[in-house]
């Protein structure tokens, strides 16, 4: 069977919930970014419009897969302009040849970063035409189930409802895990390290000790600045200090690691393709890979990556993985998946998680845990015109 089509159109897949939030909305700066160095961008400034991708490769007999993304300015115009006429006429069942030339199409301007978007979205489409085509889960493809059920933790990255609000319903929900974002860098010195104690004291207070609790810094710290408040928060027993430096400073991660070796480090989300993970990996920067499925190559660059992992004896969580099918699916068959992520501001205070889903068909956590779609694919229930009203 071949490819008889491929094309990636910009849509809004924002899910309109029924229920109200118990609380209402709290005027907030956010949490920590790369650009609060300059205080007009403080808020949120510096990003960009673009909005979700979604890719559909289609096979000579009608068959479909579904595969998203991000950033469609750019990402829009690689997949249909660049990708899609190289890949049209290839086999459906190729999702190695199909990765790879995609790869080494992309070279000239750099597979990393921007093309690594494109490449997810056609990647995880394949993925899930394959699963069509075989009447099978994708979970059975990577191998089959190496758990009965997938650990999930609760990332709270909208902090618009008070982040002790956000707890108290993420711990309702029963979620054994939470991971809180700094709101300071070195720019707030050392009342930034003060106040970013604060809240992982009371936070810790708040969970007690038998729930698991990690920080996030999203891409904003240095060298210096980590080292301090590694050391400021080491009575609150953080499982792991998270994306914490610009991703292509490598040559911070390795002064990091050099610098606090006793703390769990954990990174990936903003690295694309293999090979950042496999010199982190090699030469022991970091202790968990966060490598996006949406981002970093689509299934078929994770499971390189974990095998990657698994080799130096590493843990891999894919970043966001439990919000959308693909990484449910991929965090199934992985042994060296042992948790998944749930973030897109999880749920508001209130509001079920059942309401929050993004693609119809994408399973519901469970008092912390998720079991992933047996249906064909990735189980993904839309149809061409539900795809086509939600495109802008």
């Amino acid at each position: 069977m071949k490819i008889k089509e491929i094309r990636a159109v910009a849509v809004n897949l924002t899910p309109e919930s029924k229920t109200q939030p118990r609380l209402p909305k709290l005027d907030t700066d956010g949490f920590i970014r790369p650009m609060a160095r300059y205080p007009e961008f403080k808020s949120g400034g510096g990003g960009n419009n673009w909005t979700r991708v979604a890719c559909v490769v289609t096979a000579e007999d009608g068959t479909w897969g579904l595969g998203l993304t991000n950033h469609s300015g750019p990402v829009l115009s690689l997949i249909n302009d660049h990708f899609a006429p190289l890949l049209i006429g290839q086999d459906c069942m190729a999702t190695e040849k199909v990765w790879d030339v995609m790869r080494r199409a992309s070279a000239p301007y750099h597979t990393a970063g921007l093309p690594s978007y494109a490449i997810s979205a056609v990647d995880n489409a394949m993925w899930d035409l394959k699963g069509k085509l075989l009447d099978c889960p994708v979970y059975k493809l990577l191998g089959g189930p190496q758990k009965d059920k997938i650990f999930c933790y609760a990332s709270n990255t909208d902090i618009s409802y008070g982040t002790e609000n956000s707890i108290a319903w993420f711990l309702e929900l029963g979620f054994k895990a939470i991971k809180l974002f700094a709101r300071y860098g070195p720019e707030s010195g050392i009342e930034g390290i003060r106040k970013t104690e604060e809240l992982v004291a009371r936070t810790r207070e708040q969970v007690g000790d038998d729930v698991e609790l990690m920080l996030d810094a999203w891409m904003s710290l240095n060298v210096e600045y980590v080292v301090r408040l590694v050391e400021a928060l080491k009575p609150y027993r953080l499982k792991w200090l998270e994306d914490y430096l610009m991703p292509e400073d490598m040559d911070g991660y390795f002064k990091v690691r050099q610098r606090v070796p006793g703390q769990i480090l954990a990174t990936g989300e903003h690295w694309y393709t293999i090979h950042p993970f496999a010199l982190a990996a090699g030469q022991g920067l970091v202790d968990i890979l966060q490598p996006d499925v949406q981002w970093a190559g689509g299934i078929t660059a994770l499971v390189r990556i974990c095998h990657i992992a698994e080799a130096h004896g590493l843990t891999v969580i894919s970043h966001a993985g439990m919000n959308y099918p693909y990484g449910q699916h991929l965090s199934y068959a992985m042994p060296v998946i042992q948790w998944g992520e749930r973030s897109e501001g999880v749920s508001p205070p209130g509001v079920p998680l059942e309401e929050r889903v993004v693609l119809p068909g994408t399973p519901v956590i469970k008092s912390g845990y998720l079991t992933p779609s047996d249906a064909p694919g990735f189980g993904i229930e839309v149809t061409k015109d539900w795809l086509e009203s939600k495109a802008v």
